[in-house]
């Protein structure tokens, strides 16, 4: 199933459900910031995260108790390919550059991302 890219309330919505693992809207609606929108909205929006193959629910009478079909980790690939894919013309190097330009990594940052690289180079094959 090809994954499609989330606005940034689904996307919201979508951190709470993988957060809870199974839930109610009303506990999704619990967990979003103040001002929390209206349950309508959010039950709204998982009803399209659903439409979208990202939920998948039981029912139990007339509530629905909402659980990931798609998991983080894999709509984390998704977007960190898009955004090198789309940003870095597929570079790696590109994006670390980025973010070692922009602040957004200090030295320390940098010595786990080189002992994460050794410790790959170094595991047996």
């Amino acid at each position: 199933m090809e994954i499609k890219e989330l606005t940034k309330a689904e996307e919201q919505i979508m951190q709470i459900v993988w957060q809870l693992e199974n839930c109610f809207v009303k506990e999704v609606v619990d967990f979003l910031p103040n001002p929390k929108p209206a349950y309508n909205t959010v039950s709204t929006i998982i009803r399209i995260l659903e439409v979208k193959g990202f939920i998948g629910h039981k029912a139990f009478g007339k509530s629905h108790q909402y659980h990931p079909l798609i998991s983080k980790e894999s709509y984390k690939r998704f977007a960190t390919e898009k955004l090198l894919d789309n940003y870095f013309e597929n570079s790696v190097e590109s994006m670390f550059s980025f973010f070692v330009k922009e602040k957004k990594m200090d030295l320390s940052d940098m010595d786990e991302i080189l002992k994460l690289i050794e410790k790959i180079k170094n595991k047996p094959k």
